[in-house]
């Protein structure tokens, strides 16, 4: 590690003389002075129209600050020589020197996964892929801006660190890059011998230990007589069991993991958060690489040169020697902390700043006559020269670089990948492997997302070769989980269920031989249901009750509005043996409980009559001797119920197993025809949408064309009656041309008659009515004689129209039908047939 030397601020800035002060001086004013583009820069900047122009020149208070930044950098190189240089001027994209804190850009989100640190820092890590530093060693000479990162997703553990502490700094966190010293495996993001986050079994709550508050007035429980030698000898023994394992663990990594030469000089670059702001109560490290958090005490982190925000550049003067355990933080103490811009506010004083403007203010009416003198002015951090960060819904959804990204753990390797990216819509793959080398699979996780047949998680073991399947609410037979050895339904198969369910079953355990139903909330009490069966092949024909089922066994919780010897806490039908078997809750204080036993009486036959019940076939044992026995026609009824429910049970299990067997038909279809549902309100489902209504749009067009040629083509209604209308025979041909003239010669007849009878019908119609006017033209009037004229003037017209129309169709009709005819000889599909 590079040795930070203890030294106060005060020596530092004792090494400004005055005549050093008035050099500074000079050097700003002349870089003020000849302050203009490079040609370097405007030829950058015509290159790129659209590029900022912040990004390829410096504003005024820019060249300043530059000129302030490299006269404190060579201050430092003097004042400790043995530390290396600070990283307080890179070169951005375009050639040109920036200062780091200008980099950095406070932007605020609109997406709720970003508004806490947690989101910021996964979709940094995730979303960027990593170019270590080269030479390892050495702080990088470049820094882009963050929106240059984002549109390459490549960047080092300082662009990283950039983006994530602007970011941070836009959801009002207290956040500041660092640069410093790593481990190896830090530096160079080689996560292969730390254990997967997905496997992490620690429990993560944190259950509070404070003791109920006891009542004096309580009884006091019972004492526990447990001895305290066996307790110490079992967390001794818990002990052991740990330290081996950790001991394991670290010569396994000791053997994997070499001395590293270069230990305490590898640079890197993190995120620290102080608190104070976002209800932050303990300072803390992130790794943009990784986005995971740490104490700022933690071994992986050897060192820090400076650290640095918006605001403010501070060079670290503590010793390092211990790592960053001893470390303090209040950026403010400049014994600690020596600022490059001193008197520059700072994010407390901002704070600060504000209380007492507003004291001011009241104050200010108070006394109004008194007027406050201006505070003296002090250079501060100019603004940032990069744009606003822009982060897009797509950019959230695909996350990873190319939509996919694969990280190797400890005995583990972890793919991810963007929602609908994979047909069957996977997202998430943990295998884990049985040796260090990732040979042998162990076991395979996978979390998918978006599938119609609802499923989210599927574990293969490949160990015990079984898989486990879990779905969402919502899918067919409410099934929530299923665990299977093989997708057949003669294999083991253990299925959850959803309490939506009619039958409340929520757990059902299958296998060769044998069925178990668990219930809960049923009004019957039932929550236990185990049949046993003869012949275990069930997976091609219905299940029949009455010769494959031999014993059901139902159990019952109490029902406390019944005595106990009558509510029924167990019941046994055993079918082959024609006995049902009872046995009742136990009564206080008693330890065995009542029992009956009975054998079913036998049905007719054609041989036989039906079998009469009688006392004998019920065995009773009382556990209350003061009971009264039951009659012989209450266990007769009794049997009859019990019968009753018996057929109905057999029922019930059949409906069971046929519905085990539909759901493994069902899950092997849905595995055949997988189907992604795409929401409207992702990126991915937008766009399919939009490409499903082009392409509607599309096809409505190309059928509409298609129409309006059919319409246009005489042959038509004739070719669809043929069976294969692309190629046409002679004699097909021959036939079309014949059909296609008959029916043009039947359209003009019929229009001919249609002409025909308007005309005789418009001629009868004047022939009433002049018969009418010859009746009563005595007694008409004046305007029934107008109205007659009127209408007989009309109907004339009428009569002469449709007489032309007549004459006009029978001329033009044999005209019309050669025309067609020869329209028919030349059309290409019937010409060549026509000819020969």
């Amino acid at each position: 590690m590079e040795p930070v030397l203890e030294s106060s601020s005060e020596e530092l800035r004792s090494g400004e003389t005055q005549e050093e002060e008035a050099e500074e001086v000079e050097e700003v004013e002349e870089a003020l002075s000849n302050f203009h583009v490079s040609t370097q820069q405007r030829l950058l900047y015509k290159a790129d129209d659209l590029c900022p122009k912040s990004y390829v020149m410096n504003s005024p208070d820019e060249t300043r600050l530059l000129a302030i930044a490299d006269n404190f950098q060579r201050q430092y190189s003097h004042l400790y020589p043995e530390r290396k240089s600070l990283l307080l001027c890179p070169v951005n994209e375009h050639g040109v020197k920036k200062f780091v804190s200008t980099t950095l850009r406070p932007t605020p989100t609109i997406y709720p996964e970003l508004f806490s640190w947690e989101g910021c820092a996964s979709f940094v890590a995730h979303f960027l892929s990593l170019d270590p530093l080269e030479p390892p060693v050495e702080p990088p000479r470049n820094l882009y801006s963050s929106t240059s990162v984002l549109r390459s997703q490549r960047a080092t553990c300082f662009e990283y660190a950039t983006l994530l502490c602007s970011l941070l700094l836009g959801a009002h966190y207290d956040a500041y890059c660092v640069s410093g010293y790593a481990v190896k495996e830090m530096c160079l993001l080689d996560q292969s011998l730390q254990e997967c986050p997905l496997l992490d079994t620690k429990v993560k709550s944190v259950i509070s230990e404070q003791e109920p508050q006891k009542n004096k007035y309580s009884v006091k429980p019972l004492r526990e007589l447990k001895s305290h030698f066996v307790m110490q000898q079992e967390k001794k023994k818990q002990e052991a069991e740990a330290a081996l394992l950790q001991k394991q663990k670290l010569q396994e990594q000791s053997e994997q993991r070499p001395a590293d030469p270069l230990r305490g000089l590898r640079v890197h670059c993190w995120v620290l958060v102080l608190s104070g702001s976002q209800s932050i109560q303990e300072n803390f490290f992130i790794d943009p690489l990784t986005g995971i958090s740490y104490s700022t005490a933690d071994g992986n982190f050897l060192g820090i040169e400076s650290v640095w925000n918006n605001l403010n550049y501070y060079v670290n003067m503590q010793d390092c020697r211990n790592s960053c355990a001893d470390m303090l933080y209040d950026l403010e103490d400049l014994n600690m902390w020596e600022p490059v811009l001193y008197g520059a506010t700072s994010k407390k004083q901002l704070i600060l700043d504000v209380l007492k403007k507003k004291e001011r203010k009241m104050m200010s009416r108070m006394n109004k006559d008194e007027e406050e003198e201006p505070e003296p002015r002090v250079f501060e951090m100019p603004r940032s020269w990069v744009s606003y960060i822009t982060i897009s819904k797509t950019d959230l959804e695909t996350r990873w670089p190319g939509g996919q990204k694969v990280t190797r753990y400890r005995k583990a390797k972890l793919e991810n990948s963007a929602p609908y990216l994979r047909p069957d819509g996977l997202v998430t793959q943990l295998t884990t492997y049985k040796d260090l080398d990732c040979t042998e699979v162990a076991m395979v996780r996978e979390w998918y997302q978006h599938r119609n047949d609802h499923l989210e998680q599927r574990e293969v073991n490949k160990v015990d070769r079984f898989t486990t399947e879990r779905f969402k609410h919502g899918r067919r037979f409410h099934l929530l989980y299923h665990r299977y050895v093989s997708l057949t339904a003669d294999a083991v198969h253990e299925m959850e269920f959803s309490r939506t369910r009619a039958d409340d079953v929520v757990r059902r355990l299958v296998s060769p031989g044998e069925m178990t139903e668990i219930f809960e909330g049923r009004a019957d009490f039932l929550y236990y249901r185990h049949a046993t069966f003869s012949r275990v092949q069930f997976s091609h024909v219905d299940i029949d009750p009455d010769t494959e089922l031999l014993q059901v066994v139902e159990r019952f919780h109490r029902n406390r509005s019944k005595p106990a010897n009558e509510d029924v806490a167990e019941r046994v039908f055993l079918l082959t043996q024609r006995r049902i078997e009872v046995t009742y809750h136990l009564e206080d204080h008693r330890f065995i409980p009542s029992k009956r036993s009975f054998i079913k009486p036998r049905e007719s036959t054609e041989q036989k009559k039906a079998e009469d019940f009688t006392a004998d076939m019920v065995s009773s044992f009382q556990v209350d001797p003061s009971v009264k026995p039951l009659n012989t026609l209450t266990l007769y009824e009794m049997l009859v119920a019990l019968m009753k429910d018996e057929k109905e049970i057999t029922l019930q299990v059949k409906r069971s197993m046929n519905e085990v067997r539909d759901i493994v038909a069902c899950r092997e279809q849905e595995e055949g025809d997988i189907q992604l549902l795409f929401s409207p309100w992702t990126t991915a489902g937008a766009a399919r949408a939009n490409s499903q209504r082009q392409e509607m749009e599309r096809l409505a067009v190309e059928e509409q064309r298609w129409l309006q040629e059919k319409e246009k083509d005489i042959l038509a209604p004739f070719l669809i009656q043929l069976d294969n209308a692309e190629t046409l025979s002679a004699e097909d041909a021959r036939r079309l041309h014949q059909d296609c003239l008959a029916n043009f010669k039947q359209r003009m007849v019929e229009h001919a008659n249609l002409i025909q009878e308007r005309y005789e019908k418009e001629t009868q119609e004047l022939q009433r009515k002049q018969q009418w006017y010859q009746k009563h033209q005595l007694n008409m009037t004046k305007q029934q004689e107008d109205e007659y004229q009127t209408y007989c003037s009309k109907k004339t017209l009428q009569i002469h129209i449709a007489k032309k129309r007549l004459r006009m169709h029978k001329e033009a009709a044999p005209q019309t039908y050669r025309a067609l005819d020869q329209r028919l000889r030349e059309d290409p599909r019937l010409a060549p047939h026509l000819l020969s």
